[in-house]
């Protein structure tokens, strides 16, 4: 029983999981935008940001029994790390992804950050943000792997970059606040 009144020494991994996520993905909707081409400059920075971090994010949460955070910083640390194989396809007996296998895949994604989003109407705004625009984004990618319609993974180029930026801004937010004892920037 004594152990209830110990505080955790574990620093909030939040930020470092958010700002990981944020940068990646504005980085790689950049491309989707078609701003930049799809280079080793994103997969380099969803291997080590994208996937590395959040799941060392997502750990870190685990041990300060947050649920939310875990599920969710592990699980798209993962996702830019099978987003990475599928675009390397280093198994050469296996096809590459084709737009219907990646259009379900990208489907899927969405249906599971939709529950998560579900799940942050418990949370602060801004991180209600980060999760709906997140969900639109797969979906408006599944919906343009589907149809072949360009226009549409602009657009959801656009709505990424948004979802990305309020994930930086969210996880600076937390970094501020804390270090400043008060709210400097509101969530």
């Amino acid at each position: 029983m004594a152990n209830e009144n110990i505080q955790s020494t574990i620093a909030n991994p939040a930020p470092l999981g958010l700002f990981a996520f944020g940068v990646t993905t504005v980085l790689l909707n950049l491309h989707n935008a078609d701003i930049i081409p799809l280079s080793i400059v994103i997969v380099a920075m969803g291997f080590a940001l994208g996937g590395a971090a959040q799941i060392i994010a997502g750990i870190m949460e685990y041990k300060k029994n947050n649920v939310f955070g875990a599920t969710a910083f592990t699980a798209y640390g993962f996702f830019w790390w099978s987003l990475i194989i599928i675009w390397i396809n280093p198994f050469s007996e296996i096809a590459a992804a084709d737009d219907k296998s990646m259009g379900f895949y990208l489907l899927l994604w969405g249906i599971f950050t939709f529950m998560m989003f579900v799940g942050t109407l418990k949370h602060n705004r801004s991180l209600q943000l980060v999760f709906l625009t997140l969900t639109m984004l797969f979906l408006l990618l599944s919906i343009a792997d589907f149809t072949g319609i360009h226009s549409i993974q602009i657009v959801a180029g656009w709505v990424g970059i948004v979802c990305g930026i309020s994930a930086m801004y969210t996880g600076l937010a937390q970094v501020i606040n804390n270090e400043f004892g008060k709210i400097m920037l509101p969530l």
